[in-house]
């Protein structure tokens, strides 16, 4: 698998995270990286970002690590907890690492930080893996 391809693919067919702002910037074997700068539009009315901000750049990264194995996936499960709020110019990275590949079932751990380090969020994420190869 040449996953500069796939990053390339992913980053230019994911209409919806690229609408937020969320930039894959590395798959490898199990593990997706990717990013976002928090901008006044992500945020709810306590004027912090918006929990699905956060949800979903832990989504897309667990996706573009399921994606490493060629197989088209849908996320059947997910759980996130939140635990410290980003402000607006806050660079996002979200991690993703893969805890379990089955036959069909594949679990992922996300974990969210600022450009600090600080930790503000994890998730687990499950994916049912099509029986249909990634075409890029």
């Amino acid at each position: 698998m040449d996953f500069q391809k796939l990053v390339d693919y992913r980053n230019t067919h994911g209409a919806f995270y690229q609408r937020l702002g969320i930039v894959i910037q590395e798959i490898s074997a199990g593990y997706a990286r990717v990013t976002k700068t928090v901008t006044k539009d992500d945020l709810n009315p306590l004027n912090v970002p918006h929990g699905g901000l956060y949800f979903t750049m832990a989504d897309t990264a667990c996706g573009a690590a399921m994606s490493s194995h060629g197989y088209l996936a849908v996320t059947v499960n997910a759980s996130y907890s939140f635990f410290r709020s980003a402000a607006v110019g806050d660079t996002l990275t979200a991690e993703a690492r893969e805890v379990k590949t089955g036959k069909t079932l594949c679990v992922y751990d996300a974990r969210i930080t600022d450009q600090k380090g600080t930790l503000l969020g994890t998730g687990t994420f499950t994916f049912y893996m099509l029986d249909q190869k990634l075409e890029i």
